[in-house]
């Protein structure tokens, strides 16, 4: 078993994937861009701060595990698109996306007294969007705590023509890289798949 320190439910369902038991920890770092930080810079250290928060906040009645954290950044010609704050941030952040390709970033840290990381690099593709779809995906909701403004689980599916990378990468957790830092750290755990 491990910590997760993720409030993120697409997180929880891709850990589940793996079949790994986990205990939720509820952590608050500042997202803020470092003066001069590059995106791939940025998104390591929040995924290490947020595992390092986790790794603080257990408490002396609990049992010490390793601490699970990632953190996900949409990158658009080096410039980071967070989250967007309101409708007309979230309709631009499509529109910007429209008919070009962006990478989308992914970083896991995973700390048990020592630190692992990994880095997953994918490149996402939309089809050109009208500025109805973009106002017409807004109102679903969907978009709006997404990293993008996107959530390729989602509705946002419908306008992907091209994926080249991690798809679990791009919800927000790439399974590939946590199951190698899994294993490299010595946690013991089985794919549900495999178990007998």
């Amino acid at each position: 078993m491990i910590y997760l320190a993720s409030e993120s439910p697409r997180r929880r369902e891709l850990l589940q994937q793996l079949g790994i038991a986990f205990e939720l920890l509820s952590v608050d770092v500042d997202e803020s861009v470092s003066s001069g930080e590059s995106p791939q810079g940025h998104v390591q250290r929040l995924a290490q701060a947020k595992a390092e928060v986790g790794y603080r906040s257990i408490t002396p009645a609990q049992v010490v595990r390793p601490v699970l954290a990632a953190d996900t950044i949409v990158v658009m010609d080096g410039k980071i698109l967070g989250k967007p704050g309101n409708r007309r941030e979230g309709v631009e952040m499509l529109q910007t996306l429209s008919g070009r390709a962006h990478q989308v970033l992914t970083a896991v840290a995973l700390l048990d007294g020592r630190t692992w990381t990994a880095l997953s690099t994918s490149t996402v593709c939309f089809r050109e969007m009208t500025l109805d779809e973009c106002y017409a995906y807004w109102q679903t909701g969907e978009p709006a705590d997404k990293a993008g403004a996107y959530a390729i689980q989602g509705l946002a599916a419908m306008f992907i023509s091209h994926l080249s990378g991690s798809y679990s990468g791009v919800m927000g957790l790439p399974l590939y890289e946590t199951a190698q830092l899994l294993t490299a750290a010595g946690v013991d755990w089985q794919p549900l798949a495999l178990v007998k």
